[in-house]
């Protein structure tokens, strides 16, 4: 299962430069607006202490871990929707990513120009939301008429879905977002889904900071990053990088902060497999079922399903694997109605 994070924002606040930083993926860098034309896209490890821990226990040949994918998309302007700038073929890839990552910056330097003059990072915050806000309108007032005209025609389905477009309608007009809104029942929700709003994805605001910011601060659910810094130091070797971290009292590069505030917004959870063969993340949306989370692995799993052996990786680690967990009844069995749990160790039953 991929998840596809895009990173936004105007131009020239450090987009590319955060992309560097967690993809260490070279990529063109210039000072001057629309540089990143076509999304650079990069899969990236998401980092895991707990599989090399239970690949010792295993002795796994290999350790797989989980990924997610990072888009960076060309900066918008004023009036992206009507086309200004590099214009609405930017908004489309934003629409392939499962949440935002909203880069705002907060650095001062002569030397980078900014499109609207002054560094103010709430101003260009509410220029990124109206754009946002008015291509998911066009998106609203196209599906609005097409649903009145079903609805006269008699389609009780119209009718749920008036009511959802013309609060929609009603709030983008405002210039709030889509994702502000409280929806009370599930019909709603889906209709919101269907609609794949812009403003409905979850968003992660990413503060640019120089050298008199803490590069790990988070604050109200945003993340303050220094870029600049994040890239120049995913040159350092692992080693070498380890040590810089603890000198600095960092306890997290912008790329850990990152991929933890992805899956906290995102709702994910990842369960593990442990063996000879390898040791592997998987990625789960939370809540998920123990046959959808075998169908990761395979999607024949999920028809063939007949139980999984669970246990808390911690245990595993601590008693030394499957079969002394086993012996000190540390291994549950559960059937098609489990509810995958983070930092469950599994092995599937499955008929194939």
């Amino acid at each position: 299962m991929s998840f596809k994070i895009g990173i936004v924002g105007l131009p020239n606040v450090g987009k590319s430069t955060l992309f560097k930083a967690l993809t260490k993926k070279q990529i063109e860098i210039a000072n001057y607006p629309f540089c990143t034309i076509d999304p650079n896209v990069g899969v990236v490890e998401v980092p895991d202490e707990r599989l090399e821990k239970l690949a010792v226990i295993s002795k796994s040949k290999q350790i797989i871990p989980t990924t997610i994918e990072f888009v960076d998309i060309a900066g918008l302007v004023k009036n992206a929707h009507q086309g200004e700038g590099l214009g609405n073929q930017f908004l489309s890839h934003i629409r392939e990513t499962d949440a935002i990552v909203e880069v705002l910056r907060e650095f001062e330097d002569k030397n980078i120009i900014h499109v609207e003059g002054e560094v103010d990072a709430e101003r260009d915050k509410s220029i990124i939301h109206l754009e946002l806000a008015m291509a998911d309108l066009q998106t609203v007032e196209k599906r609005l008429s097409t649903a009145q005209k079903e609805a006269k025609a008699g389609d009780k389905n119209s009718l749920k879905m008036l009511g959802v477009l013309k609060t929609l309608k009603e709030k983008l007009d405002e210039g709030k977002l889509a994702n502000e809104i409280e929806w009370q029942h599930d019909d709603e929700k889906q209709i919101i889904k269907e609609l794949n709003l812009l403003t409905a994805k979850p968003i992660i605001f990413v503060y640019n900071v120089d050298e008199k910011f803490a590069p790990e601060t988070i604050k109200d659910g945003a993340l303050f990053v220094n870029a600049k810094l994040e890239a120049e130091l995913a040159e350092l070797p692992e080693a070498e990088l380890k040590d810089y971290l603890r000198e600095l009292k960092i306890e997290h590069t912008g790329l850990e902060k990152l991929i933890i505030k992805s899956y906290e917004i995102l709702n994910l959870v990842t369960f593990l497999t442990s063996g000879e063969k390898e040791t592997r993340a998987w990625t789960v949306v939370k809540g998920a079922k123990a046959p959808e989370a075998a169908g990761v692995i395979h999607t024949d799993f999920i028809k063939g399903f007949i139980r999984a052996e669970v246990c808390p990786w911690e245990k595993f680690v601590e008693v030394g694997g499957w079969v002394k967990a086993k012996e000190k009844g540390l291994v549950r069995l559960e059937g098609k109605d489990y509810e995958i749990k983070d930092g469950d160790t599994v092995y599937f039953h499955v008929n194939t």
